[in-house]
Parts: C-alpha cells; structure tokens; sequence
C-alpha cells in the first residue's frame, strides 16, 4: 500500500504544479493516507485560508479528470503548519535561506538543539550555517529540521 500511496503523491503533485504556478503558490509536499489527499502549499509571506480554497477548487476539476484514485477521498489543502518537520528534499530546496530550529538524536558539539540558517540540502543531508559554521545534517541524525517561525 505504501507504493501505491507513494505514486498517488507523486501523481498528485505533478498534476498541482501548473495550478500553484497560475496561482503564485508552491507545493511543499503532498501525502496521500487513510482516503485523504493532502496539498501542503506555501509562498513568501504565508498562505491563509482563501489561497489553500482557491487552489483546492482548482486542483480539484484536475484531479477528478486524472483520476487517479479508484476509490472515495477527501482533498485538504492547508499551509505547511509552523511545527511541521522538513521531510522532502523539495521542502528544504524551497526554503534555503530560511531560519530553522534543529534537534538532534545525539549531542554535536555538546548541543542537541540549535537555530542556524538553511544554506543547502543534498543526499538526504541538511547544510546549516550556525555560528558562523556551516554544519552538515544527514536527516537520520535529526530529530526534526523544521523553520523557526518568530511570534
């Protein structure tokens, strides 16, 4: 089931590109689990309710053409969540530049939490300048990666 619900995503994002194109928002990630189809979506700024329903009405019409769940579902469209953890190489190449908080399995250099700045992302590794350093991450060593929001 994971494979199916793996190539409905990926199916799913490819026919969304063109919508968040048109409408100045981006696809940070889609999942698909338990009949619900989720579209994570996001731009500078921020997204709010109105964008998250202007890109479900569109996608929608898409995605009942496409076809490409053979059973009942429902569609979510929201904002990435400011706790949300970065877990596709598409989040983080979207948000370098951006500031994270990082939590680590294990201590590095006597620390298991720290903020630094996204500076890359390659082969499942996360580069973060922290204290002017740029520290590489394999995500198996992360707890969480995530975007530190200021309130």
């Amino acid at each position: 089931m994971a494979e199916k619900s793996k190539k409905t995503e990926e199916k799913a994002l490819e026919l969304g590109e063109s919508v968040a194109k048109d409408q100045g928002v981006y696809i940070v990630d889609t999942s698909y689990a338990d009949g619900v189809l989720c579209y994570y979506i996001d731009k500078p700024g921020g997204v709010g309710i109105d964008e998250c329903e202007s890109f479900s009405r569109a996608v929608e019409p898409i995605l009942d053409e496409a076809d490409i769940i053979d059973k009942e579902y429902s569609l979510d469209v929201s904002s990435p969540g400011v706790d949300r953890k970065l877990k596709k190489e598409r989040e983080f190449l979207y948000y370098i530049g951006r500031e994270v908080e990082v939590k680590l399995y294990a201590p590095r250099n006597g620390k298991k939490e720290f903020d630094g700045i996204l500076k890359g992302y390659h082969e499942k590794t996360a580069s973060i300048e922290t204290d002017g350093e740029i520290v590489e991450i394999p995500l198996k060593e992360a707890v969480y990666i995530r975007l530190k929001f200021i309130f």
